[in-house]
């Protein structure tokens, strides 16, 4: 019984430290490798042999490479990071401004509190607002009129009010 036996107190605590010090900065340098790459094929400025050459590099020599490109090319790998952050939001933007349909055309809601912040004000009849509201709610557009519900000025004549001849 010539073995050596290794327990876990042979093992010092700055030991581990150490060692997990070591397994943190490979990782993190496999990352900024891979970032690297990435870029390179992300910059439309490179041509396709310099996307060879700087791939060939980083991948042949990948301690100085990465830190050649680093060095070489790092400013611009943030601003194209950035310039890339910024298309992916205006495009999550869009798709937002598209899904919630407020595209320039207000919702059944918006029409509804037209339509009866207009009646509280005495600008449309309690008849117009029932017709109104009746075509809004069933997405029937009498023809000749255009999609949008009444949203005009009040009309002069009241159809409610009899009309007194020779005024």
């Amino acid at each position: 019984m010539s073995t050596q036996m290794h327990l876990a107190y042979d093992y010092p605590l700055l030991s581990a430290f150490w060692t997990m010090l070591w397994f943190f900065l490979w990782i993190l340098w496999f990352i900024l490798l891979f970032r690297i790459v990435f870029d390179i094929f992300r910059d439309d400025e490179l041509g396709g042999w310099a996307k060879a050459g700087w791939l060939v590099f980083v991948i042949l020599l990948p301690f100085l490479g990465v830190l050649v490109y680093v060095i070489a090319r790092g400013k611009g790998m943030g601003h194209r990071e950035i310039a890339q952050a910024r298309q992916q939001q205006q495009e999550f933007d869009a798709y937002i401004r598209q899904t919630a349909g407020s595209g320039g055309r207000t919702s059944n809601v918006d029409e509804l509190a037209k339509l009866s912040d207009m009646r509280a004000r005495g600008d449309i009849t309690d008849e117009e607002f029932r017709r109104a509201k009746e075509l809004l709610l069933t997405d029937n557009v009498p023809p000749g009129q255009a999609t949008s519900t009444v949203t005009s000025a009040p009309t002069t004549s009241d159809t409610s009010a009899p009309s007194t001849p020779g005024r």
